[in-house]
């Protein structure tokens, strides 16, 4: 079977690429980051949404017609608002995540930034972000933007991926390396 993970991230990477690029041209880099912003939030609210973003089962033109009204009701307009649809009529919906994603990196290392993506078991409060901010700009040298996803599977703790490099205090990694050591043990 074919890894489809490689063909995603080029897919996005390619279309995030073209976006930055003529938000750039355009001055428009903070306001298509407001809507990409948005989306995403979207996204993470409506467990709906994120099917009909990954299904393969609807038209290109169902889909087209569903990123509109989307799109119109959430007050998302301008470049993003048109990026959706080219998405929508090639059909690259399932590749949308990614996308978000390589934008935000690409906009991150455009201002000097890294960006940090960030799991944890609730949400952060703005005090959380800070300290975490600090801590990673201490340990990277540079300015950092998180990303934050809540998953509440982890139990506790944070998972933090910084470029190709991760750090997991999650509670969940620390019962798993209990449960197997206690399995070498027994």
């Amino acid at each position: 079977m074919a890894d489809t993970s490689q063909l995603t991230s080029g897919v996005a990477e390619r279309y995030a690429s073209s976006l930055f690029e003529l938000a750039l041209e355009q001055g428009a880099v903070d306001s298509v980051t407001a809507d990409l912003d948005h989306f995403q939030a979207m996204l993470d609210e409506s467990a709906d949404l994120k099917r009909f973003v990954a299904s393969p089962v609807f038209s290109a033109e169902d889909q087209l017609k569903a990123i509109v009204a989307i799109s119109e009701k959430a007050g998302i307009s301008g470049f993003f608002a048109n990026f959706l649809k080219v998405v929508a009529r090639n059909r690259r919906l399932f590749a949308l995540p990614g996308m978000i994603k390589a934008f935000r990196i690409i906009a991150a290392s455009h201002r000097g930034e890294i960006s940090a993506e960030v799991t944890s078991a609730h949400a952060l409060s703005q005090a959380q972000e800070t300290e975490l901010k600090v801590a990673l700009k201490s340990v990277t040298g540079k300015d950092v933007t998180i990303a934050v996803t809540v998953d509440p599977s982890i139990l506790g703790g944070l998972i933090v991926k910084v470029g190709s490099r991760q750090i997991d205090t999650s509670l969940r990694t620390k019962l798993s390396t209990l449960k197997l050591a206690l399995k070498e043990v027994g």
